[in-house]
């Protein structure tokens, strides 16, 4: 591996390779989640279901253990931003739920979140999920042909500004959380560098080839200011305003760019920005 001044692990194309199959385990224990997640089941239930697929595969949750956390899965629900742990709350029809995993494979990282609504719901609870997960992906194309990270921050506030002038929000300005933000990945699930989820004077690192990091905005029905619970892990908004958050590992290479977490490499969703995905194979 070769380390930049900014202490940033770039990655060889077998790392990456190694990579993928961590972000399939992930994406595979995510949709485990995803599915048992229905009225009536516990947090814990969910967080069951993905240890499962992680521990059938072979692979190790990154999660699990990482400066004491005790699960899995984050599993955050409504206000709950990110690193809500597991337990015996009972969901609920409407309920917005985000699942947020990782697993190790052979030492590498793959990283990756979904944020759903239970049920029908509140059609302003769906509209956050959907400009979150669309922030999330203008962010990763934006990657595509990015000479700096600050190019993701520019891409998420351009969607999620785009959603409140279109009235998205009944009127109230979604926040996008700044108190946690993107971040590299590789042998560590946590590395340089930081990957801003909103628009910033530094423009953050240059994007090259072997760069791996995580995409992840966190985005709020109001303010974006939030507050960590007793548990010392649970993240809540201050206002009370309930809150998505989306995530994908992506790679950088000589050919493009690769979503690592995505059963098809970010393909579908990325082909909606004029942006061609390029797997290694």
């Amino acid at each position: 591996m070769v380390l930049g001044r900014e202490r940033i692990e770039y990655k060889t194309p077998d790392q990456v390779r190694l990579m993928r199959r961590a972000g399939l385990v992930v994406a595979d224990a995510l949709a485990a989640a995803r599915a048992a997640a229905v009225p009536g089941a516990t947090t814990a239930h969910l967080d069951a279901a993905a240890a499962r697929v992680i521990r059938e595969a072979g692979a190790t949750p990154s999660f699990l253990g990482y400066h004491g956390y005790p699960a899995t899965v984050c599993v955050s629900v409504n206000d709950e931003v990110v690193h809500g742990i597991p337990g015996n709350r009972a969901l609920v029809d409407g309920d917005l739920v985000s699942i947020d995993c990782g697993a190790v494979v052979d030492g590498w990282h793959g990283d990756s979140a979904v944020s759903f609504v239970l049920g029908e719901g509140d059609p302003l609870d769906r509209e956050l999920v959907a400009t979150t997960e669309a922030a999330m992906w203008a962010g990763i194309a934006a990657i595509a042909t990015a000479d700096r990270l600050g190019a993701v921050g520019d891409a998420v506030e351009d969607v999620v500004d785009a959603a409140h002038a279109a009235g998205r929000n009944a009127g109230v300005r979604y926040g996008v959380v700044e108190d946690y933000v993107g971040h590299g990945i590789g042998t560590a699930m946590h590395q340089p560098p930081d990957v801003l989820n909103y628009r910033a004077r530094d423009r953050g690192a240059k994007v090259r080839p072997g760069l791996c990091v995580a995409v992840e905005p966190m985005v709020s029905r109001g303010d974006q200011a939030t507050r960590v619970l007793d548990d010392e892990w649970t993240v809540v908004t201050l206002d009370g305003a309930r809150a998505a958050h989306w995530e994908h590992t992506v790679a950088v290479h000589d050919a493009g760019i690769w979503v690592l977490t995505a059963a098809d490499g970010g393909a579908a969703a990325l082909a909606a920005h004029g942006v061609a995905v390029a797997p290694l194979a």
